[in-house]
């Protein structure tokens, strides 16, 4: 897998990247966020790189303005590595569209760890969709709202609702089970794959956006002290 790692250090950047390499993976550095963007541009043979390990403490501009640039250039999974260890930080930078966030210091095989599962979600045919084309998938339909689960895209009386990776992975997890509970450490676990106690504010935070974007802000049904539920509408 290509893996395009955004890091000024370079003293850090050598030594992840050797441990990198070392795992089979190759490891593109990139040194600011000007450079992270252009190594991502479309164009060239080169494989797609399969995930961004992005430092928020660049030379030439913030990291979650970077990764806001990333978002609108490719749906590549990005990890934000980072010693910016604060709820709030956490919180921003999943809104922007990151996949993950680690905080240094970091245990390598939990980072290694990270890397494989985020990929796992994103890759498309997944083995865990079985031997079906994606493009064979029906969508999720209730009422005016149409979830195309290969393509990621939500469509509300027809017309298209952009959703971060997120809000569509929270969305489709809630609309496969409609009317059935889902408790809060099981849309984290599912959704965020952590047990990461500050990623329910997260959450609540998905979920306000959704029903905004959505225009159907009694969709998703709040049962108090256990979780969320989603409300099929008429029609």
């Amino acid at each position: 897998m290509r893996l395009l790692l955004v890091e000024d250090d370079d003293h850090v950047a050598a030594a992840l990247s050797a441990v990198l390499a070392r795992h089979g993976f190759d490891v593109t550095h990139a040194r600011s966020g000007a450079e992270a963007l252009q190594s991502l541009l479309p164009g060239g043979d080169a494989a797609p790189f399969g995930v961004v390990l992005l430092d928020l403490g660049l030379p030439d501009q913030d990291g979650f303005e970077v990764c806001g640039k990333i978002r609108k250039l490719t749906t590549t999974p990005v990890i934000m590595v980072t010693a910016r260890s604060d709820v709030r930080s956490r919180i921003h930078g999943l809104n922007l569209g990151a996949d993950d966030y680690v905080v240094k210091p970091y245990d390598t095989g939990e980072l290694l760890a990270r890397i494989h599962a985020v990929f796992r979600r994103t890759v498309p045919g997944d083995p865990a969709d079985g031997d079906n084309p994606a493009g064979e998938a029906e969508p999720l339909r209730l009422g005016p709202v149409h979830i195309e689960l290969p393509t990621r895209r939500v469509l509300v009386e027809g017309m298209h609702v952009p959703l971060t990776r997120k809000e569509f992975d929270l969305l489709a997890l809630l609309a496969q089970r409609p009317g059935v509970v889902f408790r809060r450490e099981q849309i984290i676990s599912e959704v965020w794959r952590t047990s990461w106690e500050g990623t329910g504010r997260t959450l609540e935070v998905h979920i306000a956006s959704l029903r905004s974007k959505l225009r159907m802000p009694a969709l998703i049904e709040t049962v108090r002290g256990v979780g969320y539920r989603l409300v099929a509408p008429a029609g």
